[in-house]
């Protein structure tokens, strides 16, 4: 990549080897089911996670509203946390899309929703109240540092589930790094749920694009949310392409992320005017502060990195001294060190 950029994950150029793969990747038309590498990757993911089947949509948003809809219908509930992905930056899609209404949990600091509450969020059935038919989860919990969440806390969540006849849906657009950073294969942490979907375009590399999977029946279904959504892609294959490579090579590194993210963070933890909880960075994403003793704004502390070093943050939404950086394939640590090099120079 051209600069050290640490913004997200999603920032990734495809590797080589994809790029050479979408240039001979064997195509057809996917509307009608006839791409075959559309086919091969939608089958290897949904294998990889324990479903039976899986849909190839553009991105996480579309994976987690096509969910959302196929799940619930209009004036019908989902719970999610006041944290998650799907309520906070998903431009109110569901809601706007699937008249679906949120009920919002607090996300604790282990990036789980208090069994409790969760309990608690479900209605009884009474004409006043929407009927509640879901529950959301996010693995990694990104908003709040990437924290991978344990396959023992989503079985105690699936059994809630299944105890008042609720579905369950898993935002795992980040669910490889948390398998890398817990130790445990990928499906064992979405056992429980009903659909998952994950992102092969942040840590895995991949151009474009994402996984949803669930049962042969929720895709049957999914499939139609997909098309009514304009996600009906033809010759998609050129990216599905990619996408077999991100899932078949890239989610066998992510530890390699990880370990950069540490290296960052200690880093960063050494330099004046920079506030970091070092034991909160478990997969690739990390959180600082920049105090006000700072020399420099945080504006101008974005700038100087990238106009003096070619490294690019910037302050994360919704906060104006605390940024986040997120390592990924094309952060190795040579660049960490340049990072850091950077840091200490324009806080000097």
């Amino acid at each position: 990549m051209d600069f050290i950029d640490l913004r997200s994950d999603t920032v990734t150029w495809p590797t080589p080897e994809m790029r050479e793969a979408m240039a001979n990747a064997p195509v057809g038309d996917d509307v009608y089911g006839e791409d075959p590498t559309v086919n091969q990757l939608e089958a290897e993911s949904a294998a990889m996670l324990g479903k039976e089947a899986g849909l190839f949509v553009t991105s996480g948003t579309m994976g987690n509203v096509t969910a959302a809809l196929t799940h619930c219908g209009r004036g019908e509930e989902m719970i999610v946390g006041r944290e998650a992905h799907m309520f906070r930056y998903e431009a109110g899609s569901s809601a706007a899309l699937g008249g679906i209404h949120p009920h919002i949990i607090d996300v604790q600091p282990d990036g789980t929703l208090p069994l409790e509450a969760l309990r608690r969020a479900i209605r009884g059935d009474n004409e006043h109240f929407p009927r509640t038919k879901l529950i959301c989860l996010e693995n990694t919990q990104g908003t709040i540092g990437g924290i991978p969440i344990s396959a023992a806390y989503t079985v105690q969540v699936g059994e809630i589930a299944r105890e008042h006849g609720l579905r369950m849906h898993i935002d795992g657009a980040r669910i490889f790094n948390a398998a890398a950073a817990l130790g445990v294969p990928a499906r064992e942490l979405v056992a429980p749920a009903d659909s998952v979907s994950f992102c092969l375009s942040k840590g895995l590399c991949a151009p474009v694009g994402s996984v949803l999977v669930g049962s042969k029946a929720f895709i049957h279904e999914a499939r139609r949310i997909r098309k009514s959504l304009g996600g009906g892609m033809r010759q998609a294959g050129i990216l599905a392409a990619a996408g077999l490579i991100a899932v078949r090579k890239m989610t066998t590194r992510l530890h390699e992320d990880h370990a950069n993210a540490c290296r960052l963070a200690e880093g960063l933890a050494a330099i004046p005017h920079l506030n970091i909880d070092v034991s909160r960075v478990q997969t690739n994403m990390l959180f600082f502060d920049l105090e006000e003793s700072a020399p420099v704004s945080p504006a101008a502390f974005s700038q100087r990195l990238k106009e003096e070093a070619r490294v690019v943050i910037g302050p994360y939404p919704g906060y104006t001294r605390r940024f986040r950086m997120v390592t990924h394939y094309w952060i190795t640590p040579e660049r960490v060190e340049q990072t850091l090099e950077a840091v200490r120079r324009v806080l000097a």
